[in-house]
């Protein structure tokens, strides 16, 4: 008979985990208590960050990873004059601290758009996790090549023309993310400030924020300062498009 106090811990991990990234791994894949065991003895603690707190600053040595257990947070680089430019978004599931990998310092910063868990992976105790259990080393790979995907969507995206595109794409982008994290995909809480989005974007914050009023206006969102609601879905997917209907509203205002 297995022992009850090992069933409740293997339990509570797989709760632990249940919105990690590595759950593709862990939860799906059914990998035994063991390698389980392992996974979970490599995370060395579980920070608590409040809205503003510093993961990591640039020029930090590296010796972690990072999950985002709860919360989100933002990358970014800051230049000698203070300029900032936002990387990206991170919402539960995300790993970040790769940027750290070529040079063993951070050449990035990563800091809580709210209140956040996060769980540290040390590199060295993970290295050594991966070579135990080759189904962790494929997952953490997918993850490196999400990060690649995502950085080419961004580039996509910063080479339209049309701002509303840009937003519409910044939003559906957002969406499946939410979705893929089994939540409403059409409910979004923008943790980030219009500010952030704008600079993400290569924006100015007055266009983000008439962008949202005109699609509030065309019935595609449902805005409240930071609940953004979808109320069509497929209406969001044409301006992603740059549809004609889009076109048309553009050329009417």
């Amino acid at each position: 008979m297995a022992d009850e106090s090992a069933v409740l811990d293997l339990n509570q991990l797989r709760r632990s985990c249940s919105s990690c990234a590595l759950s593709e791994l862990c939860l799906p894949a059914g990998i035994g208590g063991d390698d389980l065991e392992k996974l979970d003895m490599t995370i060395r603690d579980k920070r608590m960050l409040d809205r503003g707190g510093a993961l990591y600053r640039d020029g930090d040595p590296f010796h972690a990873l990072y999950v985002v257990r709860s919360g989100s947070l933002k990358t970014f680089v800051q230049d000698d004059t203070g300029a900032v430019q936002i990387l990206g978004f991170h919402l539960p599931g995300d790993i970040v601290g790769f940027d750290a990998l070529a040079t063993d310092r951070h050449v990035s910063q990563a800091e809580a758009l709210e209140r956040s868990s996060i769980c540290e992976l040390p590199y060295e105790r993970l290295q050594q996790v991966t070579s135990e259990v080759p189904a962790l080393h494929r997952q953490l790979m997918r993850v490196v090549s999400r990060e690649v995907v995502e950085e080419h969507r961004h580039t996509v995206v910063m080479g339209r023309q049309q701002a509303q595109e840009q937003l519409a794409i910044f939003l559906k982008s957002l969406s499946d993310r939410y979705q893929r994290l089994q939540r409403d995909g059409s409910m979004l809480t923008l943790s980030m400030s219009r500010y952030d989005i704008a600079n993400y974007l290569g924006l100015v914050v007055e266009t983000v924020s008439r962008l949202f009023s005109r699609m509030e206006e065309m019935g595609v969102l449902e805005v409240n300062r930071k609940a953004v609601r979808i109320r069509r879905p497929d209406l969001l997917a044409g301006l992603c498009r740059g549809s004609v209907a889009a076109a048309k509203h553009r050329e009417a205002n």
